[in-house]
């Protein structure tokens, strides 16, 4: 039996952040990991999408050169470069993670760990107490009541990220971010990608001005897709997939991917025996992220909040602050940064038009196109930015569409989350020709002395 300040129950984004940052404040930790360090995000999620949305970025650029006035043939994808080229991201960042951790002297323990008291968590019958435990035990893949997931002809995110082919045809069950990931890499790889989404938009989470011009660029691009329409069943043959839809509506397709989101992983941990309180499989928690029972916190996909790295570190942050005595802010999650790197990537931070209107808010509206933006037009992006703001008060929300605009979101969360109006934004230089000058116009345009744009 050994004893910590800290036992942290997985080491993905939540709980390793917490365990560096308990680290770093003097605490002792023991840090629980079932499979490798880093977690969904850095070997099933963030990164490995994200170099396959890279190099299908590559691919785009070869079949358009002769646009740019550049002499450049598109010959075909290789799977096994394209495979070698995300492992060894993810290798080199896995590496960077374990001598971190190492570092830090936090005691690494590889091993299926299960709660078995207040204070206490099992690992192969080994038993790790704390004066605290962290749950960070993360999310899976989800799939839909009669989907046989059999990872080859039907498959989640997890399956895709390990293919040795491009599939001539897809269907994507779910229009989310993950959904629409997938469906822009693989098209960029040259397949046929049919979208299915229940809800009446793509990624309808956004403001719905970007969910349709995301839609109208996938329309552009060959991505085809039914909204507003549920999955009634799925039936397989050797060479293709069937998707009946419950308007009788049916799809065929190589490969069925099924994008309906992510569930905790909470079952068999002994959560439940411990008084942890639960809902839908999510451990509930504060604003601080204590659970009902004194000494256990939670964080990450395990708890029912946005579904991000970014948000993991900074909830595994804060409980490492908060245990250390520092007594940190609780986390405003309308300010959370949000991108979906499809092509157009779609990036937000705030409230969205309806969801300002719903809390009552006096709201005006500015939609700024990219088409004014000198570095738009280099690039050969469409898209705009719009801005969400209270009358006569602060931004509320700040809404993009088009390529690379998730690199503006750094600006765009500071002038949400220190509450800025567009008169303070309005005098700031920015650099010309940036993709970030969109970003001055539109607050110039809505302080009233737009640029390069009507007024």
């Amino acid at each position: 039996m050994a004893n910590f300040d800290l036992v942290v129950l997985g080491g993905g984004s939540g709980g390793y952040a917490c365990a560096l940052r308990a680290s770093q404040l003097g605490l002792s930790v023991a840090l629980i990991e079932k499979e490798k360090l880093g977690g969904t995000c850095l070997h099933r999620g963030c990164i490995p999408t994200k170099a396959l949305l890279h190099s299908g970025e590559i691919a785009d650029n070869a079949r358009e050169a002769s646009a740019f006035g550049v002499k450049a043939e598109f010959h075909a994808i290789d799977m096994a470069g394209v495979n070698s080229y995300k492992d060894g991201v993810i290798s080199r960042l896995h590496k960077g993670l374990q001598g971190l951790v190492k570092s830090r002297g936090i005691t690494y323990v590889e091993g299926n760990g299960k709660l078995i008291s207040k204070d206490s968590v099992e690992v192969y019958g080994e038993k790790y107490v704390g004066k605290n435990v962290v749950l960070a035990t993360g999310s899976y893949a989800k799939t839909l009541p009669g989907l046989d997931i059999d990872g080859a002809r039907i498959i989640t995110s997890d399956n895709a990220l390990h293919m040795d082919k491009v599939p001539k045809s897809v269907i994507v069950l779910g229009g989310g971010v993950i959904g629409c990931e997938f469906a822009s890499v693989w098209r960029s790889f040259g397949a046929e990608v049919t979208i299915i989404e229940a809800l009446p938009h793509l990624v309808a989470l956004e403001d719905e001005s970007s969910s349709k011009q995301l839609e109208r660029a996938f329309r552009k691009r060959g991505i085809n897709f039914e909204l507003g329409t549920k999955f009634k069943s799925a039936t397989k043959s050797k060479k293709d997939v069937t998707v009946t839809l419950e308007d009788g509506k049916t799809f065929s397709a190589e490969l069925l991917l099924v994008a309906v989101g992510r569930g905790p992983v909470s079952e068999n941990l002994g959560y439940e025996a411990a008084g942890i309180k639960m809902e839908r499989g999510y451990v509930i928690v504060d604003e601080k992220c204590r659970t009902n029972v004194p000494g256990i916190w939670a964080v990450g996909d395990l708890i029912p909040t946005l579904q991000l790295a970014h948000v993991g570190f900074a909830e595994g942050i804060l409980v490492a602050e908060e245990i250390g005595g520092l007594n940190p802010r609780p986390i405003n999650y309308d300010g959370v940064p949000r991108i979906t790197y499809s092509e157009p990537e779609v990036a937000s931070v705030g409230l969205t038009t309806a969801g300002a209107k719903a809390r009552g808010v006096d709201v005006v509206e500015l939609n700024y196109d990219l088409a004014g933006n000198g570095k738009a037009q280099i690039l050969k992006t469409a898209g705009s930015i719009k801005l969400v703001a209270q009358k006569d008060g602060p931004i509320l929300g700040i809404h993009m569409v088009g390529s690379r605009v998730g690199e503006l979101l750094a600006e765009a969360q500071l002038i949400f989350n220190w509450q800025a109006e567009a008169i303070d934004v309005a005098p700031l230089i920015h650099a010309h020709p940036t993709l970030s000058e969109a970003m001055g116009e539109a607050h110039l345009a809505l302080a009233g002395k737009p640029l390069h744009a009507h007024g």
